[in-house]
């Protein structure tokens, strides 16, 4: 089966299929609408060859359907026919969700997305469980995203920030009964190494995961 990933970011929308290794990229951004997606990834993906698809959506996902509308895009994706559009079938899970189950490694398994704000999913034997941890309270009125997102890192510093996500990985780990954690994001590379108990993603994998997505992961 060769699949086609598409990984919508705030910044970029990133593209790979199976048997290939070079990642292309359209820009998104506030004017992104979904048509303009699906017509600028057919244009990127025209001489590659692919059965089915698999989508990585920036929000929350329910029934393989966006639920709300993304922050940084254009609006109109919750309700878009993306199986009708692109004319092949289609499977849709939230972008944290997608880099996780290509991070999984048996058993139950915490990620987090460290980007401009804070994605969370887990897999629990091979049973992807979206989260929306980001908005819960932490400290002093402010959300886990407002500590360990980009706003928390440019409001204390790097130092801070560290020792911020070092204490969320542990709370969160120890909530969830993870087995381990797994930090993903631009800004995971900010960190020197990653805090006890957890291990570092990479972007990539959100290629992976969507791969196994139609390989028997639910």
């Amino acid at each position: 089966m060769k699949i086609l990933v598409i990984d919508i970011g705030g910044t970029n929308v990133k593209i790979l299929a199976t048997g290939h290794e070079e990642v292309r990229k359209l820009p998104s951004g506030p004017g992104l609408t979904p048509q303009m997606m699906v017509d600028g990834v057919k244009e990127l993906s025209k001489d590659w060859e692919y059965e089915n698809i698999s989508i990585g959506y920036p929000g929350p996902v329910v029934g393989g359907m966006p639920l709300l509308e993304p922050k940084n895009l254009h609006s109109g994706w919750v309700g878009f026919d993306f199986q009708i559009a692109f004319g092949k079938p289609v499977k849709i899970i939230n972008d944290a969700a997608l880099q996780a189950l290509g991070s999984y490694e048996g058993g139950r398994m915490l990620f987090l997305g460290l980007g401009t704000g804070l994605g969370s999913a887990m897999i629990v034997d091979k049973t992807i469980i979206p989260l929306e941890l980001a908005h819960l309270p932490y400290k002093k009125k402010r959300t886990f995203e407002d500590y360990v997102g980009l706003r928390g890192l440019d409001r204390m510093g790097k130092e801070k920030w560290t020792k911020a996500v070092t204490d969320v990985c542990k709370r969160l780990k120890a909530a969830l009964v993870a087995d381990y954690v797994v930090l993903g994001g631009g800004n995971a590379k900010k960190l020197a190494a990653p805090p006890e108990g957890c291990r570092m993603g990479d972007n990539k994998n959100a290629f992976t995961g969507g791969y196994r997505l139609w390989e028997g992961y639910a």
